[in-house]
């Protein structure tokens, strides 16, 4: 069933395995061993493929299939060239970008956040006299 979307659709994992010439469970499969493809996943597990996920995967069916690369070789050309550079423009520019550095909070976050991150240290503290208590 060909179902025709806009390019920035998202599609379900039954309609990306269509266009791929791939059974279902060789895109869960792929996504255990590529953490790149991030599917979107709703109530009752369904998972929601977003355009960069497509590319990734057909990149990957392209490598391993038409290629003849292993998973293994595939996992390796992607940390040594980078997916970016494998993609090119083919996927979305903010896909890759780091977490905002120039955020604007107001003093009242920056207090929680500042109040939040000393709990999480003396938790920290406390779980490591722990664990060196137990380990004597």
């Amino acid at each position: 069933m060909v179902v025709n979307k806009s390019k920035a659709a998202f599609r379900t994992i039954a309609e990306v395995a269509e266009e791929l010439g791939v059974a279902t469970h060789v895109l869960r499969f792929w996504e255990t061993k590529f953490p790149q493809i991030k599917p979107m996943k709703r109530s009752g597990g369904r998972r929601y493929y977003r355009p960069d996920d497509v590319e990734i995967v057909k990149l990957i069916r392209n490598y391993l299939y038409d290629k003849r690369y292993t998973i293994e070789g595939v996992q390796k050309l992607f940390k040594e060239k980078g997916l970016k550079n494998l993609l090119g423009e083919e996927i979305q520019k903010d896909f890759f970008e780091e977490s905002p550095t120039d955020i604007e909070l107001s003093e009242e976050s920056r207090e929680f956040l500042n109040s939040l991150r000393t709990q999480l240290q003396e938790i920290t503290k406390d779980l490591s006299d722990t664990l060196s208590k137990v380990s004597n």
